[in-house]
């Protein structure tokens, strides 16, 4: 079996070894930043597991805006330092680690106000630009360019022509935040470290000076626990991370507070314009974000305090968001025109710690790192931008000064899975479709999802052409994607094809529900499902989208909660 490949068989395979062999590392939360944790210990030579008690990146890290980017607004508070970061890790994605996953996009922000408003903004963009090539190690993007109010009319003829009297266009980055966890898995387990999703950490062992040295971590497909040793333990869990912290019964660490933002999904064809949009509102900014086939708005920022496991979004979420962007639209949005949404939590971290934990080793107004129990280190806050920088940090934390500095973070130099040899692959694009008999566009992309894997996905259509054809009901994604799915990305149910390895359940007005049974088949060949294991895991999926469609009826938070909280949860019996 391929070192890179996350299935059932390697799934079980690793909790074996887990539970076999103690580890150097074990990281709990297979987020975003749990995975660049993984990938950053791994790649020092240290002994990792990774675990996640849902699927990888089901959590925030697969209902984020999708953005890479400095974020303007921190410019506004003049956090310099931490924008200069984030650019900076921008550039690296874009350009070095994951230039098949992370892509340049064009962003306009209006301009409402003749005189004052142009030269201001152009200094804060042009401060954003300054900052993102001064010491760039990697290639940079263009710089802001001005656009006058026939110029905007010309970029976005969406926008009412009162809504800007100009305009100053800027770029920034796009990923499929899913996709990038994902790679970030399978590249820390290219370098050996073990990988279990649907395996939840139920309390944490400590010696007899009340040090952690590991877990018990429960199966959640089998309901099967095995005792894992680690020399230290670093919990990415996000909104999560109290619990995780109490599980060492310990009065310190920090306290994470999560805030709900919603995106909407809209057709392409109903936006017509070239670039994306950035709006400021009361509270943040909001986003209009175009990608292949549809738009993207969003978000809000709300206080929750309800099942973490599933944020919804509710019809006044959705109205704010159109309302905001109705603003400046020439033919207004309407719920009707909303063909799909998400909901993500933000951990937020407070100030302070929980208790007089140990000073944190890192503390910005994006993330923080402490020893919550002496072997346990937590890490929470931040975004998905700087995940490496996390990574690197809560690393160096576990280390300790003297042996971080002695073993230093590589993962700068690191390329994720799919990233070798892209630029090259996607210059010979027209050719390798002549050679695959495919269209062009289909290899690109396959090029922009898979990067360099898309070589092996090619030559396993030669030998079974049936997987080169397009999935009935959602002829965007071909057969091979799905079996890849549960082949190489660790799919375990239909939920995590239609939700994170596609966009199924948000980019189609039926939610991808005509091509499920389809999708069933093909995952169940793999799995070795029986033709009611494949009824169940459609139902299973239907249940959760009436429930998410019912929730985004309600204006009520607590009624679209109990409406959408259970609905198709595959492991009932189980605590998750």
């Amino acid at each position: 079996m391929p070192l890179t490949s996350l299935n059932a068989q390697q799934r079980n395979n690793d909790l074996r070894a887990m539970a076999e062999h103690p580890v150097d590392v074990l990281v709990i939360g297979g987020g975003i930043t749990g995975a660049g944790i993984a990938l950053d210990a791994a790649t020092r030579g240290l002994s990792t597991a990774i675990i996640d008690a849902q699927d990888w990146a089901q959590g925030t890290s697969s209902r984020s805006s999708k953005l890479v980017h400095g974020g303007l607004r921190y410019l506004m508070q003049l956090n310099f330092a931490l924008v200069a970061e984030a650019l900076k890790e921008r550039d690296l994605l874009m350009h070095r680690l994951a230039p098949h996953l992370v892509k340049p996009i064009q962003f306009m922000y209006p301009l409402t106000h003749k005189g004052w408003e142009r030269p201001f903004v152009a200094t804060g963009i042009g401060m954003y630009d300054t900052l993102a090539h001064v010491g760039a190690k990697a290639e940079s993007l263009p710089i802001q360019r001005h656009l006058s109010a026939a110029g905007v009319r010309k970029t976005f003829p969406a926008m009412r022509d009162d809504a800007a009297v100009g305009a100053i266009a800027y770029w920034d980055g796009r990923v499929d935040d899913a996709r990038l966890t994902l790679d970030l898995v399978r590249t820390a387990q290219r370098y050996g470290a073990l990988a279990a999703n649907r395996a939840a950490a139920r309390n944490l062992i400590r010696d007899d000076s009340g040090r952690v040295v590991g877990a018990h971590i429960e199966d959640l497909t089998t309901g099967e626990t095995r005792e894992v040793r680690a020399k230290v333990v670093i919990s990415a869990a996000g909104v999560w991370t109290e619990p995780v912290q109490d599980l060492a019964e310990s009065e310190t660490g920090l306290k994470v507070l999560a805030s709900k933002g919603i995106h909407i999904v809209v057709p392409k064809e109903r936006l017509d314009g070239s670039t994306g949009i950035i709006l400021q509102t009361e509270k943040s900014v909001l986003f209009i974000i175009p990608w292949d086939n549809y738009w993207v708005i969003g978000t809000t920022d709300t206080p929750y305090e309800r099942d973490l496991a599933t944020p919804t979004a509710t019809r006044e979420d959705a109205q704010y968001v159109l309302d905001h962007a109705n603003k400046i639209l020439r033919d207004p949005l309407t719920m009707d025109d909303v063909i799909g949404t998400w909901a993500g939590l933000r951990p937020l971290v407070q100030p302070g710690t929980k208790g007089e934990a140990t000073p944190s080793t890192k503390i910005s107004r994006e993330h923080s790192v402490v020893e919550a129990a002496p072997g346990l280190f937590t890490i929470a806050g931040g975004k998905l931008t700087t995940y490496r920088v996390m990574g690197k940090d809560a690393v160096d934390a576990a280390l300790g000064k003297k042996a971080a500095k002695e073993n230093p973070s590589i993962t700068e130099h690191v390329a994720l899975l799919g990233a070798q040899g892209w630029s090259g692959l996607m210059n010979q694009s027209e050719h390798l479709a002549a050679r695959a008999c495919m269209e062009q566009v289909v290899v690109e992309r396959l090029l922009n999802r898979y990067g360099d894997e898309t070589l092996e996905m090619i030559d396993t259509i030669a030998d079974h052409p049936e997987l080169g054809e397009p999935v009935p009901g959602a002829e965007q994604y071909l057969k091979i994607e799905i079996q890849r799915a549960a082949t190489h990305e660790g799919a375990l149910d239909l939920e995590d094809v239609m939700c994170r390895r596609t966009h199924l359940n948000y980019e189609q007005r039926d939610g991808g529900s005509a091509a499920a049974p389809e999708i069933a088949r093909i995952m169940g060949d793999v799995l070795g499902w029986d033709e009611a294991e494949r009824a169940r895991q459609v139902d299973l999926y239907e249940q959760m989208r009436r429930a998410e469609h019912a929730a985004l009826q309600e204006n009520d938070e607590d009624t679209a909660q109990r409406l959408r909280e259970g609905a198709g949860n595959p492991y009932p019996q189980q605590r998750g």
